[in-house]
């Protein structure tokens, strides 16, 4: 995760201006769903995702999302990236209010990098497995 932080605090330098450009909101019922995932305290300081039935009922589906990548390494063209609802001039971790809701993607073919919101289609997985990696995928994706 550190990494992922690092990648995206340096590309936001190079992106930073005195004020960012409101974005198009990228909001959609399926990133509603999304959005429903929220985290409780089992004993002290452990904490588990908790993943209600609206949002368990799209796991392995294919969904459609509209949204901006979140680069994770350095280059134009990426085939694993974040994907979020806000774009990365935005700094999804900066501002105030929560964090919005980030997809781990992973596609067919490689996506030319863009500033602009593109629309991405693929398999919906949920990792429940308490494990540190990211707690949505969208594998097999595809630029529509």
């Amino acid at each position: 995760m550190k990494k992922y932080i690092t990648v995206l605090l340096i590309l936001i330098s190079f992106t930073a201006v005195a004020q960012v450009n409101v974005h198009t909101d990228m909001r959609t019922p399926t990133w509603n769903l999304i959005g429903l995932k929220y985290d409780k305290q089992v004993k002290p300081l452990v904490w588990q995702a908790v993943f209600p039935p609206a949002l368990k009922a799209i796991h392995n589906k294919v969904i459609e999302l509209p949204g901006f990548i979140i680069p994770i390494k350095v280059g134009n063209s990426f085939s694993e990236f974040m994907f979020s609802i806000v774009p990365v001039a935005s700094c999804p971790y900066c501002g105030t209010g929560d964090i919005p809701s980030m997809i781990e993607v992973k596609t067919l073919k490689p996506i030319n990098w863009t500033e602009e919101p593109i629309t991405l289609r693929g398999k919906f997985i949920i990792n429940d497995s308490g494990d540190s990696r990211s707690t949505f995928f969208l594998l097999d994706a595809v630029k529509q």
